[in-house]
């Protein structure tokens, strides 16, 4: 039996694309070989990535003018390239600071140029994120960079800034929802939460701010060199795509980001809901930034919390320990994440309660 798997990520994936994944590891569409094994510019593998990247224009209804890219380094390398490319000599960007991975992106881009911290929540982990009438925004700033979703504290941006180039860290609810890409002038998410396994970051980027990036960046360190090798300048991660692609058809026959909208919203709620109830659960989320990928709360005691997750795994509820520096419980519900699984934390919830309560 699987695990209920409420991992912040590595995270869940599809059990029907593992199945597919499953029967097709070996021997790919009578290859005689695995998808790994193949070449990154032969015929079998080129079909696939361009599925992939056609599939998640077709998902978040992508304009013209944008490119989709396959980069490795995780959203962490994501830091340091935006500014590279996008930061030029006497400019300033603004970030606002929501959490955990909003200051590791603002300290990557102090390094190399001038940062406005457009808004601050406070507190080494916030609860919330900020509110765009909170902005103290830059005239004539290079960008603007967001996090819209902090997978530590579960605040999630509900409405987005306006800002001629709106860049934003989407790696935790990244096609969870629908999206009008034309008013970013980038997005970026680490594979791992919501999209498939570990090894790639998906980008979006509007592909003439590409174009701003110096003489100076190395070559593979600009999106430019990316965008006019359809992400094969180097060995693509192949498998990952793979698996990439297998998730943007479990999506489309979920009805699109439509429909996974209204399948996380009403998984949300009703752990929400079982959280408020209660006076033995406390939320740690502002209730109006409350995430749809990542619901946090405590118990009345750290002793309890730690009884909680011992007695949950025991049960197959598997990975509700908070992050290690915040603590707590945190059940990350991304996408693949089944309502069954919702529905059997809940009842747990309610009969460790009445057992400790």
């Amino acid at each position: 039996m699987r695990a209920f798997n409420f991992s912040a990520g590595p995270a869940i994936l599809p059990e029907e694309v593992l199945k597919e994944a499953a029967a097709e590891l070996v021997d790919y569409k009578g290859t005689g070989m695995s998808i790994m094994e193949m070449s990154h510019r032969g015929k079998e593998y080129s079909a696939v990535h361009d599925e992939c990247v056609a599939n998640i224009k077709e998902l978040l209804n992508i304009p013209e003018g944008y490119s989709v890219l396959f980069m490795t380094g995780g959203a962490s390398s994501q830091f340091a390239l935006i500014p590279m490319n996008l930061l030029g000599e006497g400019q300033t960007a603004d970030y606002t600071n929501s959490g955990a991975w909003a200051k590791k992106a603002i300290q990557e881009a102090q390094m190399l140029g001038t940062v406005n911290v457009a808004a601050d929540c406070g507190k080494e982990i916030p609860t919330r994120v900020p509110t765009t009438d909170e902005l103290n925004l830059t005239d004539g700033a290079a960008y603007l960079h967001i996090t819209s979703n902090e997978t530590i504290s579960g605040a999630q941006w509900k409405e987005f800034p306006e800002h001629d180039c709106l860049i934003a860290d989407m790696s935790s609810d990244i096609l969870s929802r629908p999206l009008d890409v034309s008013k970013f002038g980038l997005i970026y998410a680490g594979a791992q939460k919501n999209l498939g396994p570990a090894g790639i970051t998906l980008v979006i980027i509007k592909d003439e701010l590409a174009e701003k990036c110096p003489e100076t960046v190395p070559t593979i360190m600009r999106y430019k060199t990316h965008i006019e090798s359809n992400s094969l300048y180097n060995t693509v991660p192949t498998f990952p795509v793979y698996m990439l692609c297998l998730v943007t058809r479990w999506l489309k026959a979920k009805g699109g980001l439509e429909g996974i909208e209204k399948i996380n919203e009403d998984k949300a709620a009703k752990l929400y809901a079982a959280i408020d109830e209660s006076d033995f659960y406390k939320g740690t989320a502002v209730p109006e930034f409350r995430s749809n990928m990542n619901i946090t709360w405590r118990l009345p005691t750290e002793e309890l919390e730690a009884e909680f997750i011992a007695e949950a795994a025991k049960a197959n509820l598997k990975t509700l320990k908070g992050h290690r520096s915040v603590g707590g419980i945190r059940a990350s519900i991304y996408n693949a994440f089944p309502a069954a699984g919702v529905d059997a934390l809940i009842s747990f919830m309610k009969e460790f309660e009445a057992k400790h309560g």
